[in-house]
């Protein structure tokens, strides 16, 4: 056995902090368990917060989670923009040939089809449903287009539109259709859904604070004696604030896994829906969901919230619970 008051100094040091490292883990062990276990003594108080909880954090994320499929759907769109031009009737076959190859010299353009009035009466002959009908026109009315794809470095904005503007210049040209335009629109509108979802994201966990902050306030009052005699034997305001702390967590993480339950139920529901209606289109599009990530991020959510309202709520009115 050492002799020198220095090492045994430090020795019982080094015990003290692995006493205290033990007793820190051990309340926080003990403080999550019975949390846990009162929640479990009240299931349909602790059921009706927690889905009050998942409902306000699944109804921003469903929001949230539509204009993400409506951007994909936008992109798988928006892979190939072209433009049509529409020629005037009476332009001669020597002038639409002049006019293309003037529209492959043309710096932004990639690709040039010529589509004659008869081929485009064909297809649309086929296509409409009415051949019949159009069999019996005697002249065709659809005038003669080119169809115009750009290249990558043209399909910025401001790029296509001087490219749509140059064409347009030409007297050969009658009208143009841009096939990306209601893709445009399509993303302006998502710009300002999703603005509008995230404020209004932003007012339900506001709203979430206050439902949890409730519910921890509640407990408090009925643990009010409880809380003075742990004070009344040197406890400290964190020790008393703990088990509270974990309280807000599980509401936390109990509401985000009701949530991510309703946006997966929710998906599944239109799941097959959005398949037929995207296959009489002839696309191959499939509603994504939450995923694992974003799962985890919606509980990571409703832990903080959780957590944060907890904390509010405990730091107010612990403090006025003092012995007297």
């Amino acid at each position: 056995m050492s002799r020198d008051p220095v090492a045994r100094g430090a020795r019982q040091s080094r015990t003290g902090i692995s006493d205290l490292w033990q007793a820190w883990w051990q309340h926080h062990r003990t403080s999550a368990s019975d949390s846990l276990g009162r929640l479990a003594d009240t299931p349909l108080q602790t059921l009706m917060t927690a889905l009050v909880v998942a409902i306000a954090l699944a109804l921003p994320a469903t929001l949230l989670l539509a204009l993400e499929n409506l951007r994909q759907l936008g992109d798988r769109w928006d892979s190939k923009p072209q433009m049509t031009v529409f020629l005037r009737k009476q332009v001669q076959a020597a002038a639409i040939e002049g006019f293309q190859a003037q529209l492959r010299q043309m710096v932004g353009v990639s690709s040039v089809e010529y589509i004659s009035p008869e081929r485009a009466l064909r297809e649309f002959q086929a296509q409409s449903g009415f051949s019949e009908a159009i069999a019996a026109l005697d002249v065709n009315p659809l005038p003669p287009a080119v169809v115009v794809t750009p290249t990558a470095e043209a399909i910025a904005p401001e790029r296509f539109e001087q490219l749509r503007q140059q064409i347009a210049a030409s007297p050969l040209v009658d009208d143009i259709s841009v096939d990306m335009e209601w893709v445009r629109r399509l993303n302006a509108i998502m710009t300002f859904g999703r603005q509008l979802v995230l404020g209004f994201a932003a007012l339900l966990g506001i709203g979430v604070l206050f439902v949890i902050g409730n519910t921890i306030r509640l407990e408090i009052e009925s643990r009010r004696e409880e809380i003075v005699v742990i004070k009344l034997v040197g406890g400290t305001n964190g020790f008393v604030r703990r088990p509270f702390l974990y309280t807000g967590f599980w509401y936390g993480v109990i509401g985000g896994l009701l949530a991510c339950l309703l946006v997966s139920v929710g998906v599944a529901s239109l799941a097959e829906a959005v398949r037929q209606l995207a296959a009489s289109y002839q696309s191959t599009f499939e509603l994504q969901g939450l995923g694992l990530t974003g799962c985890a991020l919606l509980i990571i959510c409703c832990v903080t919230l959780g957590l944060l309202g907890a904390w509010l709520t405990v730091g107010r009115h612990l403090s006025a619970i003092e012995p007297r």
